[in-house]
């Protein structure tokens, strides 16, 4: 089999460059290889499916007739090899697909901690009652194993974004939950103290159960996971268990081979990897952010989606470069909303404005670098997030005015006209 474009991954990047692709090339042949059978779905959405607040339709984001319309031949198997000097693509049951221009959009696999008691091996567990939570087919099993009644404790590893909004919606299911974290800070590489301290008291006051400072050390239970025990011996019950410790990206089809890999698969600002003809985007790569002016895992929906146009587009030799990615979260937990972007750390060399009201769970944070806006926080008010971005993109030199970013009635209107325009623009 031949084709002039092949795309190894059906999620947001493998998407996008395929609608990308479509916009340019109508008829050049287009394959698409992934190992779910699902069509095209929101990962993002999973957790609002498993809380029962949306209907599984609409985790979905393009039609079932998506492929049909912009001719896609799409092959659900898993590639296996790739031979980069004769541009050939093994599937796991030998077929071989050659090609013209080849996009890794792989994106990352699922971090299990070494535990006693527990095998994880080509995604699956050993024991019945393990799901990493990172699938739609993973939320679909959860969902019915809960709903049939046979969970009563749930204990999620993990509490960043995704342990997070997996306990909460296995808590509006009515199941008692305990969150492992071996961290004391939530999302040390997003939040700061003082936000990680305010989520993690409504965390608290909202009834979940966390454990911060510990890990699990073994799973006990014979067929399916009954308890867990912690480092320091503390045992849990549980009837199920979610591991969502982090993920990696997937870079298994490039390791040893000419491909240039770091962390992730590296990429230029056109998404080209190393090897002449072949494109990577999505949790895979690390791609270019404007804020640390560097090239870095970005594990995120947006950024997979920008990556994938971009990458699209180039394939056709249309030049496009990829520009505003950064690392940006928004997350909802328990009725509390945060923002989050660029740079959040507590480091020296930036100034650092500050409005905290913790009774009434308002917290926002500025990172000025050299006068220029390189990250914000916020919780709980979240109405300039736009344009707080804008200033970070446009990169303008706040100093003038940086006394009024926090202020009760700041806003657009209040910036220089020329500032207006460039966020504008």
């Amino acid at each position: 089999m031949e084709c002039k474009y092949l795309i190894i991954g059906n999620s947001a990047g493998g998407i996008a460059a395929a609608e990308a692709i479509r916009e340019v090339d109508r008829t050049g042949e287009l394959i698409m290889v992934s190992e779910e059978s699902s069509r095209a779905y929101s990962r993002a959405l999973i957790p609002y499916y498993l809380a029962g607040e949306i209907e599984l339709g609409k985790v979905y984001y393009r039609s079932e007739d998506f492929y049909e319309e912009n001719d896609i031949h799409a092959i659900c198997k898993k590639a296996v090899t790739v031979d980069f000097d004769n541009k050939e693509a093994e599937m796991e049951d030998g077929q071989r697909i050659r090609y013209g221009k080849l996009l890794l959009a792989t994106g990352s696999t699922p971090f299990i901690p070494p535990m006693e008691g527990l095998c994880y091996h080509d995604g699956e567990f050993d024991k019945d009652g393990v799901f990493t939570f990172t699938s739609l087919g993973d939320a679909i099993a959860i969902k019915r194993r809960v709903e049939s009644g046979s969970v009563e404790k749930a204990v999620v590893l993990g509490g960043g974004r995704i342990g997070l909004m997996a306990a909460e919606a296995l808590m509006r299911l009515g199941s008692d939950v305990t969150v492992i974290k071996r961290s004391e800070r939530l999302l040390p590489g997003v939040f700061d103290e003082t936000a990680s301290r305010m989520v993690k008291r409504h965390l608290k006051e909202s009834g979940l159960r966390m454990l911060t400072g510990h890990t699990i050390k073994a799973v006990v239970g014979k067929r399916s996971a009954e308890c867990v025990v912690l480092d320091d011996g503390t045992e849990i019950g549980c009837d199920l268990l979610i591991i969502a410790a982090g993920v990696r990206p997937r870079v298994e089809l490039v390791r040893g081979t000419s491909v240039k890999v770091n962390r992730g698969i590296m990429v230029d600002r056109r998404m080209r990897t190393s090897v002449e003809d072949v494109y990577a985007c999505g949790d895979c790569a690390e791609v270019y952010d404007f804020v640390h002016d560097d090239f870095r895992l970005t594990p995120l929906w947006a950024t997979a989606y920008a990556g994938g146009r971009v990458a699209g587009f180039n394939m056709c030799g249309v030049e496009k470069e990829y520009q505003w990615g950064t690392n940006m979260n928004s997350m909802h937990f328990f009725g509390l909303t945060v923002i989050a972007a660029g740079i959040s750390a507590e480091e020296d060399g930036y100034e650092v404005l500050k409005e905290v009201e913790e009774e009434k769970k308002i917290y926002m944070r500025i990172v000025l670098r050299e006068g220029r806006v390189a990250g914000m926080i916020l919780v709980n008010k979240i109405d300039r997030a736009g344009l707080f971005m804008g200033l970070m993109r446009t990169g303008i030199d706040v100093s003038p005015f940086k006394e009024e970013l926090l202020s009760a009635d700041f806003g657009l209107i209040c910036l220089p006209e020329a500032v207006r325009g460039a966020i504008m623009g």
